[in-house]
């Protein structure tokens, strides 16, 4: 099985922590400005059975240097389809990591070619969307002179909610370059966007929809 190990750290200060990235000689995964819109869709049944046996269903679309294409009509749009198990609490992954201090969980995940497609055959077995989020992703790696952070994935997402750091990979690299980070384990997010953006609605006294931007980019 393969599990994805993660935190999530919260941004305050975009431009410091691209400083610091710069300083640690990170450089971005993907071509031209680095930057990636997802749109990002959950599928359940209408008894949300999926949300109770803390699994998710997820089609996302990516598009390059934020450029929002995923809104055109009749053409196929190639998407990830992930699968993610139950938060795994209580049992150890990976050496010495311990599933309490990380996000820990099964995961499956593998391209489509037509989400719309896809989206229609997930109907047709009785699931239906059920949230949507959209987010701009940024992507980062550390160099190879760095032996430690083999591995790692420094992901930097701009959502309707604030800016995050998500920290990807093996445990102690997560701990290692969430030190140099200037971050420590209390700063941990251990939690996912949906609860995230629930914790926001409930601060503001607002009903929870999709986390969309009202203005894009």
């Amino acid at each position: 099985m393969a599990y994805e190990i993660e935190i999530k750290l919260r941004v305050n200060n975009r431009g410091k922590l691209l400083a610091v990235l710069k300083g640690m000689g990170a450089r971005t995964v993907h071509r031209g400005t680095g930057q990636i819109h997802e749109w990002n869709t959950l599928f359940d049944t209408p008894a949300q059975e999926l949300r109770k046996r803390e699994q998710l269903l997820r089609t996302r679309i990516e598009t390059p240097d934020g450029q929002v294409s995923w809104r055109k009509k009749n053409a196929p749009q190639p998407a990830l389809l992930t699968f993610k198990g139950p938060v795994l609490r209580g049992r150890r992954r990976g050496r010495g990591s311990r599933a309490e201090r990380h996000k820990v969980r099964e995961e499956i995940e593998f391209p489509v070619g037509d989400a719309v497609k896809l989206a229609k055959i997930l109907e047709r077995l009785g699931m239906r969307p059920s949230f949507h989020y959209e987010k701009y992703r940024t992507t980062f790696a550390l160099p190879a002179t760095k032996a430690w952070a083999k591995g790692l994935l420094i992901e930097l997402d701009e959502t309707p909610i604030g800016i995050f750091m998500e920290l990807e990979g093996p445990p102690k690299a997560i701990d290692q370059a969430a030190k140099e980070l200037g971050y420590s384990k209390k700063d941990y997010i251990l939690t996912n966007y949906v609860s995230l953006f629930a914790e926001e609605c409930r601060r503001r006294s607002k009903k929870m929809g999709d986390m969309v931007f009202q203005k894009r980019k």
